[in-house]
């Protein structure tokens, strides 16, 4: 006998694993809650590519369709730009867009459209206005495209203004909205004119496993116990600007400070950041690892760092802060004091804020905070107090099966 709350969910986003940054880890952890909480899954999807912008040998052959976790799995080949420039980006989306929305959907219950993709989240949406048998649809953001290319082009201009008038006609196809974040939900009142009862808010939760049981030794990665490690862990992207961070290192050459800049991860701005960081030697890269490695390494660092691209406002909160706080070290973030990402390290009191795209600030802020151990302590404390109250898995899963269970189809005849 079929449970009363059992549904049929359909999740279409570009980002699965094995992905192990990015939006992936959120889009896999609730297909997965979601299936075991009951409900039959299906996830269509891309072939994993992020932050490399490239799928990787050890990717290349996976199955296309395929069953992990209890979750129904589709992945599709499609256009991937080598640097994802706008119109790379744009042609990224079609191309996977043209895939999931001519996709064989069965008779899902509740399509849920994670954005960014926001291109295949509109031609989903219009596929499901377009059935006899309307699914319920839930729109959920982790990016705010309008958002993003506004803060590129320094506020205004057709193009933002196309985007804005774009993302909200989009949005407004979907029977819900669910956001990351407060501001996200202003953002989708007050700039997109989406209607408050509409929008619903569940905070992105720390996707790696517990730090209780790391036995974490920096001689594993070769830092000495004499220098102060400043790690920053995910994407080496435009948006991060991370040319900040190698400056910094170099000024830290120059006055021989005894800190080292770790840059963790990969992405489409790496090549141009390692050339930039020829002959640095207070700065390191290293590829990305896997989750024990990770944890270890968050927890060998003596800071951890966010950097933003100056102007960067509202247009995301970077999920590296979840995992951040969980490690309980203090954060460091150079960003704007009105962006969402300050906002948050505020409200935890697990960090520091210093200006974007000042290397020597960021440089001198290291130095103070490992001058005064007790006020590193004090923040490392309050950022995991405020990831256990407010951003663990649990809370935000759970509220978000709520919902789909929740919801309902609306049946209105057969489907087309």
């Amino acid at each position: 006998m079929v449970e009363q709350d059992f549904r049929r969910v359909l999740i279409v986003g570009i980002n699965y694993q094995p992905e192990v940054t990015g939006i992936a880890p959120y889009t896999t952890g609730l297909a997965e809650y979601l299936s075991g909480a009951g409900h039959d899954v299906t996830v269509l999807t891309s072939f994993p590519h992020y932050p490399a912008w490239r799928v990787l040998p050890e990717h290349a052959n996976l199955p296309s369709i395929d069953f992990i976790n209890g979750v129904n799995l589709r992945r599709f080949k499609h256009y991937i730009p080598r640097q994802p420039g706008p119109i790379g980006r744009v042609l990224m989306e079609v191309a996977f867009a043209a895939k999931v929305s001519t996709a064989k959907w069965d008779n899902p219950d509740v399509v849920i459209c994670v954005s960014p993709s926001l291109i295949s989240t509109a031609l989903t949406l219009l596929r499901v206005k377009l059935r006899r048998r309307r699914p319920r649809s839930v729109a959920w953001i982790q990016d705010f495209y309008s958002k993003g290319v506004v803060e590129a082009v320094n506020g205004g201009g057709i193009l933002a203004k196309l985007a804005t008038t774009f993302e909200a006609r989009v949005l407004s196809l979907a029977d819900e909205v669910v956001v990351i974040h407060d501001r996200f939900k202003r953002t989708a009142c007050e700039v997109l004119n989406i209607p408050s009862r509409s929008v619903s808010v569940v905070r992105n939760w720390t996707h790696v496993a517990s730090f209780d049981d790391v036995d974490a030794d920096r001689t594993e990665f070769g830092w000495g116990t004499d220098e102060v490690i400043v790690l920053h862990a995910g994407n080496m992207g435009a948006k991060q600007a991370l040319e900040n961070v190698v400056d910094a290192a170099r000024i830290a050459d120059e006055r021989g400070e005894g800190v080292r800049f770790v840059l963790l991860g990969d992405g489409n701005q790496r090549a141009k950041l390692e050339e930039l960081a020829r002959g640095v030697e207070r700065v390191e890269f290293l590829d990305p690892v896997g989750d024990d490695r990770f944890r270890s390494a968050l927890l060998c660092a003596d800071v951890l760092l966010l950097n933003e691209k100056p102007g960067v406002s509202d247009m995301a909160v970077p999920s590296k802060l979840t995992t951040y706080f969980a490690a309980g070290k203090p954060v460091l973030a150079a960003t704007q004091d009105d962006s969402a990402s300050a906002g948050e390290i505020h409200a935890s009191g697990g960090g520091e804020v210093v200006p974007p795209g000042e290397p020597a600030m960021l440089l001198d802020q290291v130095l103070k905070l490992s001058a005064d151990r007790s006020r590193m302590e004090e923040l490392g404390r309050a950022g995991l107090q405020y990831q256990r109250d407010n951003l663990s898995a649990e809370a935000s899963l759970e509220r978000f099966r709520r919902r789909v269970s929740n919801s309902s189809a609306e049946s209105v005849g057969e489907q087309l």
